[in-house]
């Protein structure tokens, strides 16, 4: 007993950003050509960002503007807008973002598009305020650029990455990992596809309450460890019904960030791609975890009664503390339903 809640305690602390993960959210920044080297320019910020601190998107000096950017702040954003003149156009050129104090540690998510159709983004680090934008769509620099959008929303989104690691705690050996992480992948790559292309569209807020419910639902399976209910007996099954709901929360993401519309199938392939590399990445960083920790649990188990080591002395702990993030989320995410 005393060995689960030392479990529990040393993995709530290394959580406890998680339940808090969403209050990370980056700067936006959209410029949008609306005649010849006419532009658009928006910018959201989080409302955490202290009034002296919001930063201002840059364009080359010869883009001028009629009027002085102002700010309105809308719930948990602040918003700005502004009309620029470039002589010279914006393509193969630089932009930025500048804060007048220091930058809190926040990324900025730049998306362009132009009047020809070509869209382009990227995510600036918060050491990185600069940016030169790519001469002409290229399909080489959509994969690129849309499979580093995939490995990053996956990180960022840990809801998904909790829901993995549930995956990862039933499956047990390699092989039913292969095939229930397969089964996942799977799903979630129909439902985001066909949600991106707005084939079908689904209201994002209960797909979100949702997909944390089945974090929930995964955690409390794992705790109870019945073999022979249907999770432990079916995996794969699981995985995938569960994965079409997750698809559709990628989906919702790709769409506020937005698909070329000359390499359309290019970013949507690699997009996925990403998220895949993305979860691999994760899974390796778990096991890797568990191959670490093993030499200290087993140390400890010699010294009680059990000598044996139990796969569960880690995941049944480590599922109380994701269940009990996932229900906060829960609740959260359905009282915003009202």
């Amino acid at each position: 007993m005393r060995r689960t809640a030392l479990a529990v305690l040393i993995l709530s602390c290394c959580c406890a950003r998680v339940a808090f993960a969403h209050d990370a959210r980056p700067n936006y920044v959209q410029i949008t050509e609306t005649a010849k080297n006419s532009y658009s320019v928006s910018w959201k910020v989080p409302a955490s960002v202290p009034g002296r601190s919001l930063p201002y998107p840059t364009l080359p000096e010869d883009c001028i503007t009629e009027r002085e950017p102002a700010w309105r702040q809308a719930g948990s954003e602040y918003l700005g807008q502004q009309v620029y003149q470039c002589q010279q156009g914006l393509s193969g050129r630089t932009v930025g973002i500048e804060f007048p104090v220091i930058n809190p540690s926040l990324s900025t998510l730049y998306k362009i598009r132009l009047a020809n159709g070509e869209e382009h983004l990227r995510i600036l680090k918060p050491d990185e305020s600069e940016w030169t934008i790519p001469s002409a769509e290229q399909r080489f620099a959509v994969a690129i650029e849309y499979t580093a959008l995939g490995v990053e929303h996956i990180w960022i989104g840990i809801d998904h990455l909790l829901f993995v690691a549930c995956l990862l705690f039933i499956a047990r050996t390699p092989r039913r990992l292969l095939i229930t992480i397969t089964g996942f992948t799977a799903a979630h790559s129909i439902t985001l596809a066909l949600s991106a292309l707005d084939v079908v569209r689904i209201a994002t807020p209960p797909v979100e309450a949702a997909i944390a419910l089945s974090v929930v639902f995964m955690s409390w399976e794992i705790v109870k460890g019945d073999e022979a209910s249907l999770a432990y007996r079916f995996p794969v099954a699981v995985s995938a019904s569960f994965g079409l709901l997750h698809g559709f929360g990628f989906a919702a993401v790709l769409r506020d960030i937005g698909l070329p519309q000359v390499e359309l199938p290019t970013a949507l392939l690699f997009f996925n791609v990403g998220v895949e590399i993305g979860q691999l990445l994760f899974v390796a960083a778990l096991l890797a975890g568990f191959f670490a920790l093993r030499p200290l649990l087993v140390t400890a188990l010699r010294s009680s009664r059990d000598h044996t080591m139990h796969w569960s002395s880690l995941t049944v702990p480590a599922s109380y503390v994701i269940g009990s993030i996932a229900s906060y989320w829960l609740i959260d995410r359905v009282s915003r339903f009202w």
